[in-house]
């Protein structure tokens, strides 16, 4: 297991800085820039991160998404543990590291810093604890290993282990609010289907207590700002999203999360939890998440937290059929190792950018397209503007066009830019004195609520044939706005 954690963090170190900044991790750097406790469409945890990154080096990109290597290693790392404590032997917890580090969704939350891959983490970790406090508590006869349950030594034993529940919770629920739901519906399957013996101590309640202490500021900014994260949510339940998911692509796109490859696998380990009395509240779970997260809209990934247990509870009964045939081992192998690579191709920068328009990788991975061209982007942000002059504000469509302006607009001595969309609205708008703006992504029949004079400037082209959210977006000199800047702010506010 630890050889194949090392494998896959060597992997995504040596990808890390191919191709570019993902408009989101220029939206990190841009809210770490404007620390806060909390943000209308995520807490404060993951442009922390993006801030402590930047100080270290603020032109490296592979420093930047490091975070994000390192969580997507602690899951391959509490998949193989978690196959320990389903008695699995060493050959279990290699196939079940084996198996999440060559699924698409793992390696491609890994490769970039998001606060997907900071989710995964906390709810990996979240469910390697409770597979220990059911093992430890609600069946102590039993070890990982089939043995007389040994406590670890320390005061970290038995119902204890509820305290690291509460402290890793509370720190997920500061990267992502999508956390909670996996939580309360683990929770209620545990009260419903047992073993209940697990709520029966006093640090429970205290676990609960730790976890909202931690969450309570960014509870409190939230409230004092009218609870956008909120209206995000239905905005994303909406398709607002460029990867929000129909009910039909939800359904079929949990296939394809840990790969094709490995439905089996994962399937198995669903119906082996199922018969097991002790683990069938982690099934119950899915089912539960699975019926919400479909009737509100969620993205399919939302899912995939699941999934880690799903394929380390298949592992172990696989591992044992596998024994010591190294036939049946060989065929395994090639199974997870053709899985890797198509994970690989598909969702890590692995082939040349002038090949990408050619392949299938831009129609399956929306996140690839969204990584290419901003430097390009911003030189030529960076050229229409000079043609106007020096006191040009700059209006964009988004956040990722407004971060790239931010990280890459230094040398054509742009402006801090301006944008209406989440958090870039709460920081303002261009000042009361600016009478042209320069808008970049906004389409003319949008502007004309701002001003009365628009003149095109252009349009982006990424050079590459690469049809990105970006590629063809249209410029435009918007002069005369129709009453100050201030006044016209909240007509500018979108979310999603």
């Amino acid at each position: 297991m630890p050889i194949v954690a090392a494998l896959f963090a060597v992997v995504l170190i040596a990808c890390a800085p191919r191709y570019g900044y993902h408009r989101d991790e220029l939206y990190f750097l841009a809210a770490g820039r404007h620390l806060s406790w909390g943000y209308p469409d995520q807490p404060p945890l993951t442009p922390l991160v993006a801030r402590v990154m930047a100080a270290i080096d603020p032109d490296s990109l592979l420093m930047l998404r490091l975070p994000a290597v390192f969580a997507a290693t602690l899951v391959v790392v509490c998949a193989g543990l978690m196959a320990r404590e389903l008695s699995g032997g060493r050959a279990a917890q290699a196939l079940a590291a084996a198996a999440v580090a060559s699924a698409a969704f793992v390696m491609g939350v890994g490769h970039m810093l998001s606060t997907a891959v900071f989710d995964l983490a906390a709810w990996s970790v979240v469910t390697l604890v409770v597979l220990r406090l059911i093992r430890e508590i609600g069946a102590p006869h039993e070890s990982a290993n089939g043995e007389q349950a040994r406590r670890v030594a320390g005061w970290l034993s038995g119902p204890r282990w509820w305290l690291v529940i509460g402290l890793v919770v509370g720190v997920g629920l500061q990267n992502k609010l999508l956390l909670i739901f996996p939580v309360l519906a683990l929770l209620v399957s545990l009260l419903l289907f047992g073993p209940r013996k697990l709520f029966a101590t006093k640090f429970f309640p205290i676990a609960i207590g730790i976890a909202v202490l931690i969450w309570l500021p960014y509870l409190v900014w939230q409230a004092g700002n009218g609870w956008p994260q909120w209206e995000m949510s239905r905005a994303i339940a909406g398709g607002s999203s460029g990867t929000s998911d129909t009910p039909i692509m939800f359904v079929l796109l949990q296939f394809g999360l840990m790969g094709p490859l490995l439905v089996p696998l994962w399937a198995f380990g669903l119906w082996r939890l199922a018969r097991d009395a002790r683990y069938r509240a982690f099934v119950v779970a899915y089912g539960l998440l699975f019926v919400l997260f479909l009737a509100v809209g969620g993205k399919a990934y939302y899912l995939g937290g699941m999934y880690p247990i799903l394929l380390a509870a298949g592992a172990v009964p696989a591992a044992a059929w596998l024994g010591h045939r190294r036939t049946r081992w060989a065929a395994v192998g090639f199974v997870v190792a053709v899985n890797t690579a198509g994970s690989a191709v598909l969702f890590l920068p692995v082939l040349p950018v002038s090949m990408l328009k050619d392949t299938p990788v831009l129609a399956v991975n929306y996140d690839a397209g969204e990584t290419i061209g901003w430097p390009e982007f911003t030189r030529q942000v960076g050229e229409a503007r000079a043609r106007l002059g020096p006191d040009v504000a700059i209006l964009t469509a988004n956040y990722g066009e407004a971060g790239a302006i931010e990280r890459f607009g230094a040398p054509y001595d742009l402006p801090k830019p301006h944008s209406g969309h989440n958090s870039y609205w709460w920081w303002g708008p261009p000042s009361d004195a600016a009478t042209e703006v320069l808008t970049v992504g906004l389409e003319r029949d949008y502007l004309t609520r701002f001003c009365t004079d628009l003149q095109p400037a252009g349009h982006i082209d990424n050079g590459l044939d690469i049809d990105n959210d970006e590629q063809g977006e249209p410029l435009f000199v918007c002069r005369n706005p129709r009453a100050s800047w201030s006044e016209l702010w909240p007509q500018a506010k979108h979310l999603g």
